[in-house]
């Protein structure tokens, strides 16, 4: 789809890159001075390690608030990566997938397995470099809870489970380099299109639960997703994920 420029490097209400935290952030660590390419590696480093993969309670946060909560997903990690990015003068956009909800099992278990639709909403970034767009979709798992499943299962290599999805779990593309980097894009089922920001796909699509389910989630499942999240983090994964 065409876009453009402006639409695809400013705030919107879930980009909202001028917040006073998130202008602290990126003066603090002087990422505006860097030259483009160390600029994204470093974003992208801090939203991929510093921000620990794990479960807020809506995909349709600000990134004020994700950078507040300290945690994020695919969605929330990806908002935050977009505010970033424009707030120092990378142009991004968004692009929605459906993901096949078994590459959650292991992170995700019990109710909130059962809970979460047959096909869950996800996205990467894609980031304009030289002329060309970059899919960024590695920064989801930290590299702590990405160790603890390497560990568990050393031999395996085309693995999905525990929020992975992926053709090699011991050597995934998830360091920037310059190139695509990816961790679930094994597990994609339906491509949702490109959009200038999130704010635009989810004012169409939707996040992943309304009503009742949403609330549970909110109030009670995503806590005991959190800790079982942190338990694999730790090193004690004790369910098997789906390998193929």
């Amino acid at each position: 789809m065409t876009q453009h420029t402006d639409a695809l490097s400013s705030p919107t209400p879930l980009l909202n890159f001028d917040h006073p935290e998130i202008q602290r952030l990126i003066g603090d660590r002087q990422w505006a001075a860097l030259p483009e390419h160390e600029r994204i590696g470093r974003i992208y480093g801090f939203v991929r390690n510093e921000i620990a993969f794990g479960y807020n309670e809506s995909d349709t946060l600000p990134a004020s608030r994700v950078l507040a909560d300290g945690i994020g997903q695919c969605n929330t990690k990806g908002t935050l990566l977009m505010a970033l990015l424009r707030g120092t003068g990378i142009t991004c956009r968004f692009h929605g997938f459906t993901i096949d909800k078994a590459l959650q099992k292991g992170a995700i278990t019990g109710m909130a397995y059962q809970l979460a639709p047959a096909e869950i909403v996800h996205s990467w970034v894609e980031v304009q470099v030289d002329g060309q767009w970059l899919n960024l979709e590695g920064f989801i798992l930290d590299q702590p809870y990405l160790g603890a499943l390497q560990q568990r299962f050393p031999e395996a290599t085309a693995f999905s489970g525990f929020g992975a999805a992926t053709q090699n779990l011991q050597s995934p593309a998830v360091e920037w380099r310059g190139t695509h980097t990816y961790i679930q894009k094994e597990g994609i089922r339906q491509d949702l299109g490109i959009y200038a920001d999130p704010d635009s796909f989810y004012a169409r699509h939707g996040g992943n639960l309304s009503g009742v389910k949403s609330w549970l989630y909110k109030h009670i499942v995503r806590k005991g997703m959190n800790r079982n999240v942190a338990r694999i983090r730790r090193g004690n994964t004790s369910a098997a994920p789906i390998q193929s």
